[in-house]
């Protein structure tokens, strides 16, 4: 914990905020604890459904589901943030720009040298 560094377009996971981690109080324990409590729960009844030998219906995630449907329709979960403005400049406009100065300085170059 004490190598890490923050990534530039990141902000720091909560685990490994030295405020948050050492300083809860009570009533946030006992939350993260009901939290934990219940996940734990969830996921022991997902397993016993998909391990169970005798079913005969399809087990649905929801979790799973939701990930399908946002990966099959990208534009309605997109959201523009700094980290996707660069990267669309970075792979959209670099390039053109770049390709549009070498062309233009060889063309440039071979009409002085044949002239």
């Amino acid at each position: 914990m004490a190598d890490y560094q923050e990534a530039p377009l990141a902000s720091r996971p909560k685990t490994l905020d030295p405020s948050e981690y050492f300083s809860l109080s009570l009533e946030q324990r006992r939350a993260e604890e009901d939290r934990a409590a219940l996940r734990a729960n969830l996921k022991r009844q997902y397993q016993l459904q998909l391990n169970n030998p005798h079913r005969k219906e399809l087990i649905e995630d929801p979790a799973l589901t939701r990930w399908v449907y946002a990966r099959a329709n990208p534009y309605q979960f997109f959201r523009p943030t700094n980290k996707t403005s660069l990267l669309g400049i970075m792979f959209g406009v670099v390039p053109l720009f770049s390709l549009y100065y070498i062309f233009k300085t060889d063309r440039l170059k071979g009409t002085v040298d044949c002239k």
